[in-house]
């Protein structure tokens, strides 16, 4: 999650509230903005109101245990449609009761509306239906007025898209009620004819368009705000109308104004749908909002997001959303209104439903990463000064300064304690303010992958098809998996080596080696130790390096934890963990220094020598601040060799 470069979110529940009411009503050409005055509107009006609420929903009204308010259960919007039905008079139990289902038409999110046949106790058949506002007026041949009389809709289809663009441009969810009459001998009798006997969804008459308000979640336009400075890009996924999801991008932060709406940037779900593939890879890139998409345009969006390179999260909570957070390299389903199957489909599950837990998932993810690079960045520092260190005074000298009990004590420091300290730092919001880490590939993608593929990781050894290619894969590998373990920021356009060290780390690194072996060469001289016996003079000498070396590692623990800021010193307090080990390392080296000399070779130091050793560590920090003031090159030094690689690949494969 930490790689991440764009969240693909639900609008409903993540994005807003989830909890939805109906806050306008066009009835005929009458607007009301008082929904449940149902004075505004005639009795025949009213009674097929309250007949296609109650019968065409998924939903249920019954009383409430504690005796009070009644209770509705349902989808947000059938909750919403049923508390407005209910506020209009309508007796849920009684109409439900005078009327007899013929046949269910459930709601999908394809065509984005449901409809019933019904059977009155006259013998007359009804249809109603009830979705998106657009899709089920596109159906209406009439409407009926406030009055109960029927009009041509031909004249006022134009007035009846300008209420729901107007409400829509303000953020509601539009949804059509609708109804028609059938002859009953066209309904089949056979039972099985009936299963497969579709509703009539034609020559419907209009009976109201509802606007429903789902507010923004609080605290949800910082949330994206952090994400956008974070160089990851929020995109809406809604089935709502285009303007409705337009309206709710703008409030929360997601789009800026129209004047910053272009082309693509929001589309329909059936628009990029029908496009080719290549030009969905070039579209999806644009794209910040997508209306009245299916759960398939989902899929496609994320499908090609993510051949364009994009590390692509999905939150998610219906069983249809299923396939996209599969397919996504982060699935984020939701933890309250998420289905099963969206959970076992996902790889993180958002316990709130809450835009902003998901943004807390990115700076966690990010902190993650970044403690890596710290510790592996640490772990160079120790070990190239140790191995010089040794390697150097061996070969001159035949002789060693830090024997194999005092590496084994440097092992512990570097790998289990400073494990511990560096990869427990907390997330920082300094963390978002860096560019994603993505999938980018540079140096060792460009042997392994093909053009317009992912690299694929379990053919690796086929292709290292001779020596060349393996040491040019040990040479790259910090490059691999997305973009460089050691950004541009840390390796300062230093990366000839096997390790690709930072300016940093190769700064400490000198410092350390240069400081000990002058003390390993010139130690007696400098410390005046020509009147000792050998043995002493040895040990004694060994010993401040052991210890000056020990003290430069605990030192640098402190910039490793801070690498691309000044003050290492920050918020350090909020990791006692760190530290805690730092203390504890420290008073481990005065004991053993002290009292444990037998077993590690060394002697007791005096008060001054302990100074030499604290000063030798300390210097390392204004070092490093040193080493940070070198300017970073837009261009990493890898780039520089893709090229020629490119070109030696081209050539070996023709």
């Amino acid at each position: 999650m930490g790689s991440a470069t764009t969240i693909c979110s639900d609008k409903t529940g993540t994005l807003t509230l989830n909890q939805m009411t109906v806050v306008e009503a066009y009835v005929g050409r009458k607007k009301i903005t008082s929904p449940e005055d149902n004075s505004q509107f005639s009795v025949v009006v009213s009674s097929l109101l309250h007949e296609g609420i109650a019968q065409n929903t998924s939903g249920s009204v019954f009383p409430s245990k504690g005796g009070g308010d009644i209770e509705v259960s349902g989808s947000p919007t059938e909750k919403a449609i049923l508390h407005w039905g209910i506020k209009l008079g309508m007796n849920f139990d009684v109409i439900r009761s005078e009327s007899t289902v013929l046949k269910v038409s459930p709601f999908n999110s394809e065509k984005k509306r449901g409809g019933l046949a019904l059977k009155r106790p006259n013998s007359e058949v009804l249809v109603h239906w009830k979705g998106a506002a657009e899709l089920v007026l596109a159906s209406c041949a009439g409407y009926l007025d406030s009055n109960g009389s029927r009009q041509s809709i031909e004249n006022d289809k134009m007035f009846f898209k300008e209420a729901i663009d107007d409400m829509a441009a303000r953020s509601l969810r539009c949804v059509a009620i609708a109804y028609r009459s059938h002859e009953m001998d066209k309904v089949p009798t056979d039972e099985e004819q009936l299963s497969q006997w579709n509703v009539p969804d034609d020559d419907l008459v209009l009976l109201a368009i509802v606007g429903i308000k789902d507010p923004c979640r609080p605290g949800v336009k910082d949330a994206v705000r952090v994400c956008t400075n974070a160089g990851v890009k929020v995109r809406m996924v809604t089935g709502d109308n285009i303007q409705t999801a337009k309206a709710i991008a703008m409030e929360c932060g997601i789009l800026a104004s129209d004047a910053d709406v272009g082309e693509h940037h929001v589309i329909e779900g059936k628009t990029f749908r029908e496009l080719s593939e290549k030009e969905r890879e070039l579209v999806a890139p644009k794209i910040s909002v997508m209306g009245r998409s299916s759960p398939n345009d989902k899929l496609l969006l994320v499908q090609a997001l993510r051949k364009g390179g994009e590390v692509v999260a999905v939150t998610g909570d219906g069983t249809n959303d299923a396939p996209a957070l599969h397919e996504a390299d982060i699935g984020l389903s939701m933890g309250i209104s998420g289905t099963e199957v969206a959970k076992e489909s996902s790889d993180i599950i958002i316990l709130d439903d809450n835009f902003a837990s998901v943004v807390k998932v990115v700076r966690w993810g990010r902190s993650v990463y970044a403690n890596i690079q710290k510790f592996i960045q640490f772990q160079l520092t120790v070990n190239v000064a140790a191995l010089v260190i040794n390697v150097v005074a061996a070969i001159s000298a035949g002789d060693v300064p830090l024997n194999a009990v005092q590496l084994l004590w440097v092992n512990l420091i570097m790998d289990t304690l400073g494990a511990l300290a560096l990869a427990t730092e907390p997330p920082t919001d300094h963390l978002m303010k860096r560019s994603p880490v993505g999938r980018r590939l540079e140096f060792v993608g460009l042997l392994f992958m093909q053009s317009d593929t992912k690299p694929d990781t379990g053919r690796l050894p086929g292709l290292v098809r001779s020596v060349g290619d393996f040491w040019l894969l040990i040479f790259s590998l910090p490059f691999f998996s997305g973009t460089p373990l050691f950004d541009d920021l840390r390796t300062r356009n230093i990366s000839e080596t096997l390790l690709v060290l930072t300016v940093l780390e190769l700064l400490q690194a000198l410092y350390q080696v240069t400081v000990l072996l002058v003390l390993n060469f010139f130690g007696k001289g400098i410390l005046n130790l020509d009147h000792d016996s050998q043995e002493h003079a040895n040990k004694l000498k060994n010993t401040l390096v052991f210890n000056a070396f020990v003290f430069c590692q605990i030192f640098n623990e402190f910039n490793a934890r801070k690498p691309d800021q000044m003050n290492v010193f920050s918020g350090i307090t909020k990791n006692r963990l760190f530290v805690g080990i730092v203390g504890a390392t420290f008073v481990l080296q005065i004991l053993i220094i002290e009292f444990l000399g037998h077993f590690f070779s060394t002697v007791r130091l005096n008060w001054s020598l302990w100074l030499i050793s604290l000063v030798i560590g300390i210097i390392g920090w204004p070092l490093a601040m040193v080493g940070k003031l070198i300017p970073v090159p837009k261009t990493p030094f890898a780039k520089i060799f893709i090229k020629p690689y490119q070109r030696c690949i081209a050539a070996r494969s023709a």
